[in-house]
């Protein structure tokens, strides 16, 4: 699945380097730019596309609140603050969710998953029961449901199905762009798995067939919010 892209407006530097920290810790989440200046950051809302909003309230020459308020932007959003007396007036601009500074990574992530639900279903397609993966010669037909697993190898990506093994030069951004993440999904660096045929999870490994596969903690609270339901 297609990350979601995002961008950070907050005054406050050292504020800014926290909350980013917190976006590149957060699988699934794509930082395009970060601000310290809201006439800035309106102009990015109202030429690019962004997907999630982090919000600061209290800045020189423009707030918060009022940059929503002179904007049609239509993404989620986050508003961060040291300031709880703005709550109120956040949701009635229809806000996902309020963070009181400092908030900790675990509030973040609440927040964070507020709004991917609400962004899922908005951006929901139907899965595909099949996708065309490139290999050397021509495009293979491969059956969602019948992957495995995908083994990163150097330069190449190794697709193990209940059939087959494939090669190809199809990078794991490329996958997961293609693939749905709910079920195929990044649980290391080197490797992605069909939720649908795993078989165990013990001692941070996740046994598929024969093969042991690790779980790295870029991607172990993503994958377990996954298998638990919490997607």
């Amino acid at each position: 699945m297609k990350p979601f892209n995002c961008i950070i407006i907050e005054d406050e530097p050292l504020a800014l380097e926290r909350t980013r920290g917190y976006v590149e810790r957060t699988p699934g989440l794509h930082l395009v730019a970060t601000f310290d200046n809201a006439l800035e950051g309106l102009h990015h809302l109202q030429t690019q596309a962004t997907d999630l909003l982090f919000l600061d309230i209290n800045m020189d020459e423009l707030s918060g609140l009022d940059l929503l308020r002179s904007t049609s932007f239509r993404g989620e959003v986050i508003l961060t603050t040291a300031y709880q007396q703005y709550a109120l007036e956040g949701y009635e601009l229809n806000v996902t969710d309020y963070l009181l500074k400092p908030f900790t990574f675990e509030r973040f992530l609440q927040a964070v998953n507020k709004a991917r639900t609400k962004l899922e279903i908005a951006t929901a397609t139907p899965d595909p029961d099949f996708v065309f993966i490139k290999t050397e010669n021509r495009l293979e037909k491969v059956m969602v449901a019948d992957i495995l697993y995908i083994e990163g190898m150097r330069d190449y990506r190794r697709i193990h199905t209940t059939e087959k093994r494939l090669m190809t030069l199809q990078n794991f951004g490329e996958l997961e762009q293609l693939l749905p993440e709910h079920r195929i999904c990044r649980v290391h660096k080197s490797y992605m798995v069909a939720l649908a045929h795993i078989e165990a999870i013990e001692r941070g490994r996740i046994l598929i067939t024969d093969q042991r596969i690790p779980i790295s903690a870029t991607y172990k609270e993503r994958f377990f919010q996954l298998i638990s339901g919490q997607s």
